[in-house]
């Protein structure tokens, strides 16, 4: 007997033509032995075998479908079959070999998945990315935050460095390398106008940290804003000051003058004459700034005089003489036009050195044209000094934590003039003003970032006047004139402060007592 081993592809699609017209074969005894001849199976025309094997193979995907294979239950599987070839005239017998292995346990159906649990999935999922949206923009704000206030303390770092700088250094550090990393110009600029440099100047830096940085405001501009005018720091680049104050004075003497001779103590021949004299100035000024660059600014001063004098002269000889004068001007002051110039750069523990030049017009009214009456008496009062001056100066500031120290000295030359003019009686020719030195020292405090005093001293000397009267040249005493400053500044806002300076005389010849009002306004 002949048995042919067939591939599984054409097992598969032989067997059902086999179980379904190869009945009889299998059906044949297989007891007999002396023959090995099968039976012949129905015999199908070519086009009858071609349209059962397509019914076969159409059969045979439906059954690979993942659907249907859920659906069905596992079935036993030959696992070789003995056939003959179907030929076109004939179909040979079929011998199908029963399988011996046990069929492998079926698999678990899968859950099936409904609309609903779709919907309840895409819901959750939609949920999840919200809250994930929301956690995004959570850390986005929590790092613009951060990235916020490390501005600020390398802004505050900066400012420390630049105003403080308390350790030395070796290396040079220029401002175009702090731009580069990462702080503004618009902070560059401010820290460098406050110590009175350009942006791109190059200024030493402390190697390692200096301590904890101080408040923003708290810096050599709002320490200085108290000290006593001309003493502060310059206007920055661009910018305009425009500076108005109001001034009151106040001093008085009182003068015993004896004219005669002494015969014993308390026994007096001559005339006797006594003065009490009370001077009250107001001064309104309007004075005016403008920073040219950032180490040179421009300043023009115009002030507007109002002068109240009472004079009460007691004369003693026969009989007592009791006189008294009361005088009242208005009028315009001496006008003033100044430069001052930064000499240095800043670097640590060095002061910053500032020249100055001032030139005082004679635009008020002089004492020698002031009316006098028929005895050479004043009926008026000057508001001028009557001679031009030119007073060149040199100041310094000092920072040292939590300090600004100031100070500076000047001399003032006032020029000679020919008056050529009769007053009462007397012909007044040349007269020389007598020139000044002063000298001032002080510091400047700031308590918070708003408010600030200061504290300091000024001493002027001022030279004898030469004056030619007829033939004759007279020469007046010298001039000591001491001041104790104290001075508070409250800052209104980023533009506007409100200052106030009190002077209070500590020789014979200073006034009394000064108090000065100044709001600045910056634009």
């Amino acid at each position: 007997m002949t048995i042919h081993r067939l591939t599984p592809i054409t097992a598969i699609i032989t067997l059902p033509v086999a179980a379904f017209y190869g009945g009889s074969a299998m059906a044949a005894p297989t007891d007999d032995a002396d023959t090995d001849h099968i039976s012949p199976a129905p015999r199908l025309t070519a086009a009858e075998a071609e349209a059962e094997t397509a019914r076969i193979l159409a059969r045979l995907k439906a059954v690979q479908s993942p659907v249907a294979q859920q659906k069905e239950k596992p079935a036993k599987q030959p696992t070789a079959l003995t056939v003959v070839p179907i030929e076109q005239s004939s179909i040979k017998q079929l011998q199908i070999e029963q399988p011996a292995a046990k069929q492998p346990p079926a698999k678990k159906l899968a859950p099936k998945v409904t609309a609903q649990d779709t919907t309840n999935i895409t819901a959750a999922l939609q949920a999840i990315q919200s809250e994930l949206s929301d956690q995004k923009k959570l850390i986005a704000s929590q790092s613009a935050l951060i990235q916020s206030q490390n501005d600020k303390i390398q802004q505050l770092e900066l400012h420390n460095q630049l105003v403080r700088a308390a350790t030395p250094v070796e290396p040079p550090f220029a401002l175009s390398q702090m731009r580069g990393a990462g702080i503004q110009r618009s902070q560059v600029e401010t820290a460098a106008v406050q110590i009175g440099t350009t942006p791109d100047d190059e200024l030493t830096m402390p190697e390692g940290p200096v301590g904890e940085a101080p408040p923003e405001a708290n810096n050599i501009e709002q320490k200085v804003e108290a000290v006593p005018e001309g003493q502060g720091v310059l206007t920055p680049q661009g910018q305009f000051v425009l500076d108005p104050s109001i001034e009151y004075t106040r001093s008085s003497t009182n003068r015993l003058v004896f004219r005669g001779i002494e015969l014993i103590p308390g026994i007096q021949i001559g005339a006797i004459e006594a003065s009490d004299a009370d001077r009250d100035t107001i001064i309104g000024t309007f004075a005016m700034r403008y920073g040219l660059t950032n180490r040179l600014e421009i300043e023009g001063r115009v002030p507007l005089l109002y002068r109240k004098d009472r004079i009460q002269v007691v004369q003693q000889r026969d009989e007592q003489i009791t006189r008294e004068i009361g005088l009242e001007e208005t009028g315009i002051g001496d006008a003033e036009i100044s430069l001052r110039y930064q000499l240095n750069r800043p670097k640590p523990q060095n002061p910053i050195w500032v020249a100055g030049l001032r030139v005082k017009t004679d635009t008020g009214t002089s004492p020698y044209e002031i009316p006098f009456d028929e005895f050479g008496v004043a009926t008026g009062l000057a508001t001028g000094s009557g001679f031009w001056g030119v007073q060149p100066s040199l100041s310094f500031l000092l920072p040292s934590d939590p300090v600004v120290i100031y100070g500076g000295t000047g001399y003032l030359w006032n020029i000679e003039r020919n008056i050529d003019k009769v007053i009462g009686d007397v012909f007044v020719g040349k007269v020389d003003p007598g020139d000044a030195i002063n000298a001032s020292v002080g510091f400047g405090f700031a308590l918070n970032p708003r408010f600030s005093f200061s504290l300091g001293y000024r001493h002027n000397y001022i030279f004898s006047t030469k004056t030619q009267l007829g033939d004759t040249l007279q020469e007046s005493n010298d001039i000591q004139v001491g001041s104790l400053n104290f001075g508070m500044s409250y800052r209104l806002s980023e533009k506007q402060s409100m200052n106030l300076g009190f002077q209070f005389g500590v020789t014979e010849d200073a006034p009394d007592v000064s108090i000065v009002a100044r709001i600045p306004f910056r634009f």
